[in-house]
């Protein structure tokens, strides 16, 4: 009998707890009055639908063609060492990195660096060859431009930051069409 009794008493307790911390949930969110997030902090494999229509909402970009004329080269070589080189090399035959290397990148394809693996981003752009609009629009906000790449570059405002740079890899890429 005293056994009954006992199996009894850890159900009542094993109840009391589960009914104190409901009871607690509750007059909890009362008082906090919480705000669930509506998406995930997390993001696993390719990005949701809604981030490419947010990415085709964004602003026009200001044309960089006209701004190509006046680009400072020497400018865009230091902008490129100090925010590109921890990434990418720049030299004719230069190893690939986290990046790819840039040299001869203006007028070549997309995806055009043999043995790098780039993002399922880029490789379908694989055909589509980088001219300096398109440069401009990756340099302004890479994640825009390609939902989904492994770049973590948030992208650079400077409308003649952008011009300065790209006025350097045409002048490191033999093959550059001109602007």
């Amino acid at each position: 009998m005293s056994n009954s009794l006992e199996l009894n008493k850890v159900f009542a307790a094993i109840l009391t707890a589960g009914i104190t911390f409901g009871v607690a949930g509750v007059i909890g969110r009362l008082i906090v009055h919480p705000t669930m997030p509506k998406e995930s902090a997390i993001q696993v494999g390719e990005p949701a639908p809604a981030q490419a229509v947010a990415a085709v909402a964004a602003p026009a970009l200001e044309p960089i063609s006209p701004l190509l004329a006046a680009a400072n080269v020497q400018n865009g070589q230091q902008l490129a060492q100090r925010q590109c080189a921890s990434c990418h090399s720049f030299n004719e035959g230069g190893r690939n990195g986290v990046g790819p290397n840039l040299y001869g990148i203006i007028g070549a394809n997309h995806a055009r660096a043999d043995g790098f693996n780039y993002s399922a981003a880029i490789r379908g752009m694989a055909g589509k060859p980088w001219v300096y609009e398109e440069m401009n629009a990756w340099l302004a906000n890479p994640r825009a431009y390609a939902p989904g790449n492994k770049m973590t570059y948030a992208g650079l405002a400077s409308v003649q930051g952008r011009a300065d740079l790209i006025a350097y890899l045409r002048s490191i890429s033999p093959n550059a069409p001109a602007p």
